[in-house]
């Protein structure tokens, strides 16, 4: 037969040039790799929600480049943009300096912007990562102040480099003032809810006030909208406007990190608005470039006392991203995709806290718009105990929700199960969908599917992700015996013609 005997329908050949490239780059690439480790697949053709790899299985993409694919892969309106560019013989790279694609890029920016900070702002383009941006704004605000403290908040990550580490939740060396992020599930003060988001804000305000904390007055102070890499944690829209009144009550510029969650990914164009206010900085990356590297710092003028060259970055000058950037954000803008995002994220939201009332082993639900998270648990392992009295879990804006009294809220939590998460990620893999997976204990499994994703798409992975899970939870029992059988469905009862086809074509 040509191209010799196929296994699981995948031909030899294209199985062998599959496992050769994972070969070469097991012996090649750095043993810091992530994704590739849990995610052996090779990517070859890429259209929106979908990848095709080398051995020509197709997989539903929910990681999207980790937030960076607004539009899917390979949108038409971002080729367009980049073939546009490629096809006048505009330079690709220009530094710093102003050319008709940039100030395209800035005014489409502009008008994105909250309008408390579009009507005042300066844009600083930076490195090509989020990472880099995070630097600049940290650097702009000790220029700013003349201060060099800074406040950050536990469970944050604000990239890989030096200060953006820093200032990121699991730093060891620590120069930053580390103040509790409000969550209903794991709340810090054993209360969740409206009650714990007001104990993190008075605890802010104490850590500020006293002059016997150590913490002197800082030059900044950081936070995500949603926490992402640290479990997909929506914060409270009443406790972002606690963070803005008690930062410009003392003078000190807030910086809202909205790498991940800008540009519509949580239902909102970004995540700041949900709760109505205007940061002082604001550092884009990801979804900006439209899936090229491009990362900027947006601010109030008023902090703009950099001297020339103080912050720079020979690829800050990305023109192709710019026009992918440019096309992705109007696209975004004037196709309401942030508004598609809230109602498609609530439906498939109340999905999954419909398939945690089934499986014990997914402790809790959460997350905004189409940045979404389920926390998986080891139920065989008794949970701490439970404050005297538990305030049941609020919503994003601070009210109550339907949650409210639900066994994810009512009760002290069971230890989060890292293992049984990495089972559901390769088991998602097997049926054709990519998942992250976040968290403390990276026990979170993590939706990102581009903005563009169907109602039928949706249903596709929901039912893939249910599938994955019902089966991991057997197999997890099953490795031990010491453990009770959760009660499940049977395997595969939610199938629909996509997963089933996948199942008959590609499945080993």
């Amino acid at each position: 037969m040509a191209g010799g005997s196929a296994v699981g329908g995948v031909p030899a050949v294209a199985r062998g040039a599959h496992e050769g490239i994972l070969r070469r780059q097991k012996a090649r690439e750095s043993a810091a790799r992530t994704y590739a480790r849990a995610l052996p697949i090779v990517p070859v053709r890429a259209r929106g929600l979908t990848i095709e790899g080398a051995d020509g299985r197709r997989y539903l993409d929910c990681l999207s480049g980790a937030g960076t694919l607004a539009l899917g892969h390979n949108h038409p309106v971002v080729l367009e943009a980049i073939r546009k560019v490629l096809d006048s013989g505009a330079p690709l790279h220009v530094l710093d300096l102003a050319t008709p694609v940039k100030d395209a890029f800035i005014t489409e920016l502009f008008h994105t912007l909250p309008s408390g900070l579009a009507d005042h702002a300066r844009v600083q383009f930076c490195g090509p990562a989020g990472t880099d941006a995070v630097e600049a704004a940290l650097k702009l605000v000790r220029a700013a102040t003349g201060r060099t403290g800074l406040l950050a908040f536990t469970g944050a990550y604000h990239g890989m480099t030096a200060g953006a580490l820093a200032a990121s939740g699991d730093a060891t060396d620590v120069r930053v003032a580390r103040l509790p992020y409000p969550q209903d599930y794991r709340c810090p003060f054993g209360v969740g809810g409206p009650r714990g988001a007001e104990l993190a804000a008075r605890w802010t305000e104490s850590v500020l006030d006293d002059p016997k904390t150590g913490v002197p007055h800082p030059a900044g102070m950081i936070l995500e909208p949603v926490q992402g890499e640290g479990g997909v944690i929506p914060a409270p829209d009443v406790w972002m406007r606690r963070m803005r009144e008690i930062t410009a009550a003392r003078s000190i510029p807030l910086i809202a990190d909205e790498v991940q969650t800008g540009v519509g990914r949580t239902g909102a164009f970004w995540a700041v608005e949900h709760s109505g206010i205007t940061p002082d900085v604001m550092v884009l990356s990801k979804a900006i470039g439209g899936s090229l590297p491009l990362a900027v710092v947006v601010y109030r003028d008023d902090l703009d006392v950099w001297e020339p060259g103080a912050h720079a970055g020979t690829f800050r000058g990305n023109q192709l991203a710019m026009a992918a950037g440019t096309a992705t954000l109007s696209y975004v803008r004037e196709n309401r995709l942030a508004e598609r995002a809230a109602a498609l994220g609530s439906r498939m939201l109340a999905q999954l806290r419909q398939l945690a009332r089934e499986l014990p082993c997914i402790g809790d639900v959460r997350g905004r718009g189409l940045m979404l998270g389920m926390e998986l648990v080891d139920t065989e392992t008794a949970p701490a105990p439970a404050p005297a009295r538990i305030v049941g879990g609020g919503s994003p804006d601070g009210e109550p929700s339907e949650a409210e009294g639900s066994p994810a809220t009512a009760r002290a939590p069971h230890p989060a199960d890292p293992e049984l998460a990495a089972v559901v990620q390769r088991e998602c893999l097997r049926r054709g969908l990519i998942v992250e997976l976040g968290g403390r204990d990276t026990s979170v499994v993590r939706l990102l599917p581009p903005l563009t994703i169907t109602d039928e798409q949706a249903t596709a992975v929901l039912d893939r992700l249910a599938d994955a899970v019902e089966t991991a939870a057997r197999a997890h029992v099953d490795r031990h015996p010491g453990r009770s059988r959760p009660h499940v469905p049977a395997p595969g009862h939610r199938r629909d013609s996509h997963r089933a086809e996948y199942v008959t074509q590609h499945h080993d």
